[in-house]
């Protein structure tokens, strides 16, 4: 029987696990590291419990992805009192963790190292596995890991990391180092078939300096996020040794190497119904280092937006845990819909992207959605594979949630069907329109239309070297926030003296107030007071009693500046917003204006009459130009490298 090292009890110094270290260990004593011999000392009598996100064994997911037939716990302690470790497991509607006392070992507190191996007990119903360490006085643990026997012989497998980034030094250059030291200078197999291809979109990164036999780093022209995994899934395939997978990592995120060493194990003894599955890491936050986001999507067929196939979970919590490993996500994800995986820690055999090609040229957002759905695969997670990522929802950028997004929707959709109907991406369309003017941000409704108009160009105008430009051009022309210091001059300009923005609290600028079915129908049918409205700004204003300090006043509100957000209650009937993003201390104020807003209508109607009549043509023309957008060829060409 074949056995592997599949994952190390994982204990970390890293400012994560310092103020986070309930997903690593619970315990009622101090845990310290000795940093010169790498071992960690219990503080003295008490228990500590591993059945964590980093350190419990994915019992469950390991017998449906792997050949895997029996699991064994090996750890070494030294203590100068008897020392007991138990097998702990966890059922489906475990609410902490369960001791197996029939799997335990005491070993003798005579102050030498003495190696522990529990054989795992599994059962049908045990969906983690973990441990618990009872102690009696001070004690030393060290080299803790799982063992996993596995039918038949361990897969050839040759992992190439494929990172692009844009300026993004500090990240990069940690997670290069990360993986030099922990996982190319070990002593795993792993050290002997991993690469690393490092895209360099900025052209900033020392490469010379950086790179070496193992890790490439690649100055190349900035093609955004499919441009550089395009050109790093073809370094993969064509490097010295063929990769037989590539991980596609963001350039942003931090990574824990133990996660990328337990990709590749996962890989080594995947099972044949899993052989061409993705393996799709979870994103955590770095700014809520405990809290998962997602670990993969589906696109709705409601709207086409990108939804979590799992809810918002807190992976220091047991029950999340628990809940994270045996979430059935076809009990969430509609049957019509289509699931993906983000790049930002997505593995994929190299046989299927031989079969089906590469991204997109669209620069970024939706390329790893259109692809994922293009080659429609099974899906591998797991807790503890994962990266950190900064939040989505505090760094808003309409040139990609506009501009980009509607673009690469309607392109994805006519290349690969991204949903079973295309009325749901033009519903995406006049949702983001319709939302924008009635919030009076007319900028950014002309920016979706004008990604739209892009996509109307047919496949032709995408494939030239364009992309970088449409950006850049989609950031210039977005709605600009202005600091603090400068949005308060704006205001006073407008004769509103009495905004204090260092005096806004998150609970004033995001609150709403329901509306009555009567303030319903009025925005309905007049999309804020605009569809009827006259052409000339009227500042509203609130008469005083005129007592000291109570003068007329004009009346404005104040509401979030991220364009997903519909305070509805807060701006009916108002002619002034000021918008406002807390995190970066920016705002910008609107006014009503109904000239503009019948300007942004008609050019939305003139654009859907457009798209109607040119519909089937458009549609055969993105079908028929897809295989070579796709090619490694095309790719080639586009950059540069033949």
């Amino acid at each position: 029987m074949s056995s592997i090292r599949f994952a190390n009890v994982l204990l970390e110094t890293k400012p994560r696990a310092l103020s986070y270290p309930t997903m690593y260990y619970h315990t009622d004593q101090l845990l310290t590291p000795d940093a010169r011999t790498g071992d960690w000392t219990i503080g003295g009598a008490g228990t500590v419990d591993f059945t964590t996100y980093f350190n419990a064994l994915s019992v469950l997911k390991l017998l449906k992805y792997t050949r895997a037939t029996a699991f064994h716990l090996h750890i070494e302690v030294k203590s100068r009192a008897a020392v007991t470790v138990t097998q702990t497991r966890a059922e489906r509607l475990s609410m902490t963790p369960q001791l197996v006392d029939s799997v335990a070992s005491t070993v003798p507190g005579d102050g030498a190292w003495h190696e522990v191996i529990l054989d795992i007990a599994v059962d049908p119903v045990t969906v983690i596995a973990g441990f618990q360490i009872a102690t009696q006085a001070k004690t030393a643990i060290r080299n803790g890991y799982y063992e996993v026997e596995f039918d038949g012989d361990a897969r050839d497998v040759e992992l190439a990391i494929a990172t692009t980034t844009f300026r993004k030094e500090r990240f990069i250059e940690r997670n290069i180092e990360l993986v030099k030291t922990e996982l190319l200078a070990s002593d795993y197999d792993i050290a002997n078939h991993l690469t690393m291809h490092v895209i360099d979109n900025g052209s900033t990164l020392p490469a010379a300096e950086l790179s070496d036999e193992h890790v490439t780093v690649t100055p190349n022209e900035n093609v955004g996020g499919a441009g550089g995994f395009a050109r790093g899934m073809i370094e993969s395939l064509e490097q010295a040794t063929p990769a037989t997978h590539v991980l596609l990592m963001d350039d942003d995120v931090e990574v824990s190497p133990e996660s990328i060493l337990r990709t590749y194990n996962l890989l080594r003894i995947v099972n044949d119904e899993y052989s061409e599955a993705f393996i799709s890491g979870a994103m955590l936050n770095i700014e809520d280092t405990q809290d998962q986001k997602e670990d993969t999507g589906f696109i709705s067929t409601y709207d086409g937006s990108c939804v979590p196939a799992k809810p918002p979970l807190q992976v220091t919590k047991f029950v999340d845990v628990v809940y994270n490993e045996c979430y059935d996500e076809h009990m969430n994800v509609p049957a019509d819909a289509h699931r993906y995986a983000a790049w930002w820690y997505c593995v994929i055999p190299t046989t299927v992207i031989k079969y089906n090609g590469l991204p997109l040229p669209i620069f970024v957002r939706f390329d790893d959605v259109e692809y994922g759905i293009r080659c429609n695969p099974k899906f591998m997670t797991m807790n503890g594979i994962c990266v950190w990522h900064a939040k989505f929802d505090i760094r808003y950028n309409a040139g990609v949630e506009r501009y980009q997004t509607i673009r690469n929707q309607m392109i994805g959709q006519l290349t690969t069907g991204l949903v079973p109907d295309t009325k749901t991406m033009l519903y995406s369309l006049h949702h983001m329109v319709d939302l924008e003017c009635r919030k009076f941000n007319y900028t950014d409704a002309e920016l979706a239309l004008a990604g739209f108009e892009d996509f109307l160009k047919g496949p032709q105008f995408i494939m030239q070297p364009v992309a970088q430009e449409c950006f850049m051009r989609a950031n210039r022309q977005k709605e600009q926030l202005v600091p603090f210091d400068e949005l308060r001059a704006q205001a006073e300009q407008l004769g509103i003296t009495d905004f204090n923005p260092d005096m806004l609290t998150r609970q004033a600028i995001d609150f709403d107030e329901p509306r009555s079915l009567k303030q319903r129908a009025f925005d309905y049918l007049t999309h804020n007071g605009q569809r009827f409205g006259s052409n000339n700004f009227i500042a509203q204003k609130i008469g005083g009693n005129g007592s000291e300090g109570d003068a007329d006043r004009i009346e404005y509100t104040v509401i979030p500046s991220a364009g997903w957000i519909y305070p509805a209650g807060m701006i009916h009937k108002e002619n002034i917003i000021i918008a406002i993003d807390w995190a970066t201390r920016k705002g910008v104020i609107r006014v009503k204006d109904v000239q503009r807003y019948r300007d942004v209508q008609k050019r939305y109607k003139r654009d859907m009459a457009y798209y109607k009549k040119h519909a089937e043509r458009l549609s055969r023309e993105y079908l028929a130009a897809a295989p070579q957008m796709e090619s490694v060829a095309f790719w080639k060409r586009y950059l540069q490298m033949d």
